[in-house]
């Protein structure tokens, strides 16, 4: 069965449209994937080790990241299995905790996770077409505005020039990307799945490849020496810092790599079968990713010592810390094929970019649905095209996408979208005891593996690193203005409450039919 049966809204009215169930198991998985895989895998191991300091810690940060996402991922399991609904992560929060939480996700989400992360992953796409194309360069344009600003009131304490209102040859292509792909996407659930299962195919086989070479063809004997040896391996961090807010400054990185694993659940209503789907996909998609982000890091250590210097002149010299540009695995891939492996290196991150962003941008759209669905956002976002897509919310997402491209820089994004994804994460997997008391006889065709250990752990661990963000000096700003947004959306709540009558239907969508 495709469709789920189309809503009515009255006896005498034309049937609504309604989403198709379009996505099979391996689609579902491939999303999941695609939307973790972008550009962060390529780069951040640089930062990350820059403040770590050991390959020791390097790899401890990214097995830590891949097991909190895994854990995540089988509490949500169950969530999904009971609302497999348009709207995912925000569904769950408003049937566990009420609409205001529910809101202030959907809000932050709209305003810097989904939306930052498509900015972010649209700016990183263009600056590696810059390494093929050099004419695209990062200064504006002439004879356009250059206005740098500061979001003092969003307690931002960064420097005016932090966020600058300019049209710069590579912000264009970022805008570019973003609108194609929300136009591919208004086309049909099924051209959007097409483009997310295909090139997630491509940059996972890419990072196998890359691996596969670096621990064979671009083995360097002296940053196995280096890394491996047990005073390498277990190197002191620079600066004497408390371990948990060490970590926390090496996670940023490897936490927004693996983020958005969860955005497989805002298209819930568009998985076939997507009681035993979803589940399954949440597993499949983190564990591969896990697996891949650690092999590849491992390839990295093989071809690159960890220690550097800022301006070695060879690759070597300046190791993974130092990586030009922090371009981590273009480093390896130029040890490997040369000169010609810096062009090689940025078309499969060309590829990867493009297709995480595909994800991003069919998946978020879903939320901005199911609030409007539920009188929390505008109406015509709450309806579905012709075509069978909420063709508005991806309007408005694109919309505000472009804002915060032609704005924003990639890694302050990172620190804002890192926090909130955080916090929401944590009080999702809350809900799981909340519903489990308040709805003790709901049907949960699958229950989270470990219950109530695994997930109350991963609340723990998560709720720690979010303290520690707000806490360790190299991420307390942006932290704080991930909370100042949050909190930003409780009056706006209270306004719209007021302001917009409520939903003649009910929140609660249909659950999709059985498959046959």
């Amino acid at each position: 069965m495709d469709t789920v049966p189309t809503e009515s809204q009255g006896t005498n009215s034309p049937p609504r449209p309604a989403f198709v169930q379009a996505m099979t198991l391996g689609d579902a998985t491939m999303l999941a994937v695609g939307t973790m895989i972008g550009s962060g895998i390529f780069i951040v191991s640089a930062g990350i080790a820059r403040a770590v300091g050991s390959p020791a810690a390097l790899l401890a940060v990214w097995s830590l990241t891949g097991t909190l996402t895994v854990l995540g991922a089988l509490a949500y399991g169950e969530l999904s299995a009971m609302f497999p609904q348009a709207g995912g992560q925000y569904v769950y929060l408003r049937e566990a905790f009420g609409p205001l939480p529910g809101f202030l996700y959907g809000w932050t989400l709209l305003l810097v996770i989904q939306t930052g992360s498509i900015a972010a992953v649209a700016v990183a796409f263009a600056r590696f077409l810059s390494v093929l194309l050099p004419a695209l360069g990062s200064e504006p344009l002439p004879h356009l505005p250059h206005l740098g600003v500061c979001l003092a009131a969003l307690g931002c304490h960064a420097s005016a020039d932090a966020f600058q209102v300019a049209l710069t040859p590579q912000r264009l292509v970022a805008l570019a990307v973003v609108w194609v792909l929300t136009g591919v996407n208004t086309l049909g659930i099924k051209a959007g799945k097409r483009v997310q299962t295909s090139f997630t195919l491509v940059k996972a086989s890419t990072l196998v490849v890359l691996a596969g070479l670096a621990l064979t063809l671009g083995r360097n004997a002296s940053a196995i020496h280096a890394n491996f040896t047990r005073s390498g391996f277990f190197a002191q961090t620079p600066i004497a810092r408390p371990v948990l807010l060490t970590m926390a400054a090496g996670l940023v990185g490897a936490l927004f790599s693996t983020d958005a694993w969860n955005n497989v659940t805002f298209a819930a209503a568009e998985v076939r079968n997507p009681r035993r789907n979803l589940p399954l996909a949440l597993l499949f998609g983190t564990g591969l990713v896990t697996a891949l982000y650690l092999m590849t890091n491992l390839a990295y250590l093989s071809a690159l010592p960890l220690a550097g210097v800022p301006d070695g002149v060879t690759t070597v010299a300046r190791g993974i810390q130092y990586a030009a540009q922090d371009r981590v695995a273009t480093a390896v891939a130029e040890q490997i094929f040369g000169g010609a492996g810096a062009a090689l290196m940025a078309a499969a991150v060309l590829v990867s970019t493009f297709g995480c962003n595909n994800g991003l941008i069919l998946a978020g759209a879903r939320v901005y649905y199911a609030m409007a669905r539920d009188g929390l956002f505008f109406a015509p976002a709450g309806r579905l095209s012709r075509r069978q897509v909420p063709a508005v919310a991806l309007v408005v997402q694109a919309l505000w996408v472009s804002v915060l491209c032609v704005t924003g820089t990639y890694s302050q994004l990172i620190g804002y979208v890192i926090f909130a994804a955080l916090a929401f994460y944590a009080l999702t997997t809350a809900g799981i005891f909340v519903l489990r008391r308040i709805r003790p006889d709901a049907p949960r065709p699958y229950r989270a593996w470990g219950y109530p250990l695994l997930p109350a752990l991963y609340v723990v661990i998560t709720s720690a690193v979010a303290v520690a963000l707000l806490l360790a000096d190299a991420t307390r700003a942006q932290s704080l203005t991930g909370l100042a947004l949050v909190v930003m959306g409780i009056p706006v709540y209270w306004l719209w409450r007021a302001a917009t009558p409520a939903p003649s239907q009910p929140s609660i969508q249909q659950d999709p039919p059985p498959e046959p």
